[in-house]
C-alpha cells in the first residue's frame, strides 16, 4: 500500500473517531471535551437556530444537555448512536460527512419508547496541525418531524453558513 493510501485511511479513522467521541462526550456531560473537538470558529446547526464558534456552541449544548437531564443524573440523560459514517477527502487538511444518528432518551418510565429521533449528521472536518475538528456540522432529522437538506459529501453537501 501507498504512503498516500495510508495517509488517507489513517484520516479517515481520525475523523470517524472524531465523530464517535463527540457522541460520548456530549452523552457523558464532558462539556470541555466536547467543545475541544470543534475548530475555534466553528459553526453548529441542530433544531435551532445556528451556533457560532465554541462559546455559543458551550452555551447551547450545555442547555440541550440540562433540558433533557430531567432527573439530574448528570450524565447520559441520553445516548447518541451513530453509524454508517461516510466520509470524503475533499484535499488533504478538508473533509466531508455524513452519518445515521439514533437518538434515544434515557430517562423515560420503562414501558415508553426510548426513541427522541433520527437524523442524519453533516460535518465538514478541518485538519489543523496534526488533529482533526468539526468546523461546520448540520443535523439533519428524519424523524419524527422531517427536515432534511441532504447532499453528498464531497458533492453537494448541505453545511450551516
Amino acid at each position: 500500500m501507498e504512503t498516500t493510501e495510508i495517509t488517507k485511511l489513517l484520516n479517515l479513522e481520525a475523523i470517524k473517531n472524531l465523530r464517535i467521541r463527540y457522541t460520548h462526550y456530549l452523552d457523558s456531560n464532558n462539556i470541555d471535551g466536547l467543545i475541544s473537538l470543534f475548530t475555534e470558529d466553528a459553526i453548529c446547526q441542530t433544531d435551532r437556530d445556528p451556533w457560532r464558534g465554541r462559546e455559543e456552541i458551550r452555551k447551547g449544548l450545555v442547555k440541550a444537555f440540562k433540558d433533557y437531564d430531567t432527573e439530574n443524573h448528570g450524565s447520559y440523560p441520553f445516548l447518541h448512536a451513530i453509524t454508517n459514517h461516510w466520509i470524503e477527502m475533499i484535499n488533504s487538511d478538508t473533509a466531508q460527512g455524513r452519518c445515521y444518528l439514533i437518538d434515544l432518551v434515557t430517562e423515560r418510565p420503562k414501558n415508553a419508547s426510548t426513541l427522541l429521533l433520527l437524523g442524519l449528521y453533516s460535518d465538514e472536518y478541518k485538519k489543523i496541525g496534526d488533529q482533526w475538528f468539526i468546523s461546520r456540522s448540520r443535523l439533519d432529522l428524519v424523524w419524527p418531524e422531517r427536515n432534511v437538506e441532504g447532499g453528498e459529501p464531497g458533492k453537494n453537501l448541505s453545511l450551516p453558513s
